[in-house]
């Protein structure tokens, strides 16, 4: 998941961002109604796309069809339509729904665009059942909360062949403000987002830390967090996690604690596949795990494991 992230600077992969306003294309499904898939969905929309709409819980769909959204009446009509993006909540939703049984009626040169964050085995196993079904596929992993969803202003990761991604770049333009396209293998954008949110997860946890101690002192959080993020730290990640921290306003989540963990699994899983020791990482799926054994912290925004650290410190 992810989160509100400030726009990196340039380099040699990315892939310039659209420029002024883009003519009506044909109809596109999207699969995943979740928070955020609802916000991407709703930005197609917006920007005078046609769009059909499928989830899994029918209900999710109901706002987006009295916004103008076409109900899909089940899978095979949603993957029909030629152009899908999807953003399911972890590797076995998707691999539930794209499953080699309903891409084996999916039209030959379908493209699919997979938004969702999912481990780089999965990725994998995702892309070669594409293939064998002669459908193209692009991982496609986002960086920002559903409000910037919604504004059209993610940053975007993206991996697949070339004919692949230059037939997603027009879509990945209408929902986000810049795309970085990092490889030809699916997977490797699946790498990159798994390795964003671990350092996110490590700004969360500094952000905990660190306004627990001054807060122990005597300082209002909120003036810590202008201090701190004024010159030093001035990222989104900073400015708008360290607010939220800082005036415990957890509800409603962006983000929640459960799919924190499971960000915090993928890059767990991707390590040891490399072979790579992430020395913090044990005290992180603590907080993790801290707080989703507290039913009161467990339905809350991720940024909800300060309280884990608020509450290993001592009471005034």
């Amino acid at each position: 998941m992810d989160e509100n992230w400030p726009r990196p600077g340039s380099g040699n992969s990315a892939t310039s961002r659209r420029s002024g306003r883009r003519e009506r294309m044909s109809d596109i499904s999207f699969i995943g109604l979740g928070e955020m898939g609802s916000a991407l969905a709703g930005r197609l929309l917006e920007t005078g796309h046609s769009v059909r709409v499928w989830n899994r819980s029918p209900g999710a769909a109901d706002a987006l069809v009295a916004s103008g959204a076409t109900r899909a009446a089940s899978i095979a009509d949603a993957l029909g339509v030629g152009t899908v993006i999807s953003m399911l909540a972890n590797d076995e939703a998707a691999e539930a729904v794209f499953s080699a049984e309903s891409l084996a009626g999916v039209p030959a040169g379908t493209l699919h665009i997979n938004c969702a964050t999912l481990s780089v085995d999965a990725t994998d196993r995702l892309a070669e059942r594409h293939a064998l079904a002669g459908v193209e596929y692009v991982a496609a992993p986002v960086l920002g909360r559903s409000n910037v969803a919604a504004a059209g202003k993610l940053n975007v990761i993206a991996a697949g062949t070339k004919s692949a991604t230059a037939r997603a770049q027009p879509w990945l333009d209408a929902i986000g403000k810049r795309t970085w396209v990092v490889g030809e293998r699916p997977s490797t954008a699946s790498l990159v987002k798994i390795g964003a949110n671990y350092t996110l997860i490590h700004a969360l946890q500094a952000l905990a830390e660190s306004l627990t101690l001054v807060e122990h002192g005597g300082v209002d959080g909120l003036t810590f967090v202008e201090i701190l993020t004024d010159a030093a730290f001035t990222g989104s990640v900073y400015t708008g996690y360290g607010s939220l921290i800082a005036r415990k306003a957890y509800s409603p989540p962006g983000f929640t604690v459960g799919l924190g963990l499971k960000d915090l699994s993928l890059a767990e899983r991707a390590a040891a596949d490399s072979g790579v020791v992430l020395s913090t990482a044990p005290v992180l799926r603590d907080m993790f795990e801290r707080a989703l054994a507290d039913p009161d912290l467990a339905p809350l925004d991720w940024s909800a494991i300060a309280e884990i650290t608020r509450g290993l410190s001592a009471s005034d």
